[in-house]
């Protein structure tokens, strides 16, 4: 099977890297001096599950790419969604699905109304991964999982979603099929949405987030906030989200940040709206009362707009 990979950041090139290694055939979307560096030297993979390689991986921008793929996951930051349509529905055949690897809900039914033609899935991934160079992408730590699945109602071609999994497996990625992508696509947005927050609000790395105090308070808050959102939403949390939210947290190295509290020290777009605003926007439309947040808000208020 042909995947392509559109967004070769710190999710994108993991994948992308983890698949190349298993021999998959996979071809990479990026730009400027990142994608240079990739097309002369290869792109440098440094990962704590599969050590330092260096991989010739076909790589192009969205603009050139012109083959076809069996399977698109796209792994840009949810602002850049926009700019990959033209390249979906050029690169999709009639069995070609898009699995959104996106931290921001919803993303998969809003690339489908963008591309009604073309089967869209849905997906979340749970891993710290970043861009540590010009064409070089770090993953840290134990955890790398990538849930995916289709939403209700969507067809998708039989036996696809297995091969793509056994694929995924075969790369050394924790690979889960999900029966409830709307659920799962949730819990990993309520999750990273207070991980990246509390970071950002207070500029620190998770290690301050695993300890008692103040800082661990604000992460349960938000994390309490966006369960009862859930909940108002219909989503059937398999075990109490809160205490979901902070295994994951207590799991991820302490010296690790979330890829929008990097965006924001770096002054780069962020994921604030997807991950702090639009929570907001949401718990507000449901009624529901969402105090952490909005203390949080008012720090990015200025920032924002």
């Amino acid at each position: 099977m042909k995947y392509l990979i559109a967004g070769t950041g710190g999710v994108g090139g993991s994948i992308a890297g983890f698949l190349s290694l298993a021999g998959k055939d996979v071809t990479c979307i990026a730009r400027g001096a990142h994608l240079q560096s990739i097309q002369t030297n290869g792109l440098t993979l440094k990962s704590d599950l599969k050590g330092e390689h260096t991989l010739r991986i076909p790589a192009t921008t969205a603009e050139e790419f012109n083959g076809k793929a069996d399977v698109i996951f796209v792994c840009v930051k949810g602002y850049s969604v926009d700019s990959i349509v033209e390249l979906i529905k050029r690169a999709a055949h009639k069995d070609t699905v898009v699995i959104p690897i996106l931290n921001v809900y919803g993303t998969g039914p809003r690339i489908q109304k963008l591309v009604p033609e073309v089967t869209v899935l849905d997906g979340c991934i749970y891993i710290v991964g970043f861009v540590s160079g010009t064409g070089e992408i770090t993953q840290m730590g134990k955890i790398f999982r990538l849930v995916y699945g289709a939403h209700h109602g969507t067809v998708v071609k039989p036996g696809l979603l297995e091969a793509i999994r056994q694929d995924l497996q075969e790369a050394g990625i924790k690979v889960e099929l999900s029966p409830d992508i709307n659920r799962d696509t949730f819990i990993k947005w309520s999750f990273i949405s207070a991980m990246a927050v509390t970071g950002a609000y207070y500029d620190v790395p998770m290690g301050e987030v695993q300890k008692p105090g103040k800082i661990r308070d604000t992460f349960i808050g938000l994390s309490t906030e966006s369960a009862a959102l859930g909940k108002k939403l219909g989503v059937e949390f398999p075990e109490d989200p809160v205490s979901y939210n902070l295994k994951v947290i207590d799991k991820l190295a302490p010296e690790s940040t979330a890829s929008m509290q990097k965006d924001l020290a770096r002054g780069h777009d962020s994921e604030i709206q997807g991950l702090l605003f639009d929570m907001i926007a949401a718990a507000e439309e449901q009624g529901i009362d969402i105090p952490t947040y909005r203390m949080v808000a008012e720090k990015f208020k200025e920032s924002n707009h």
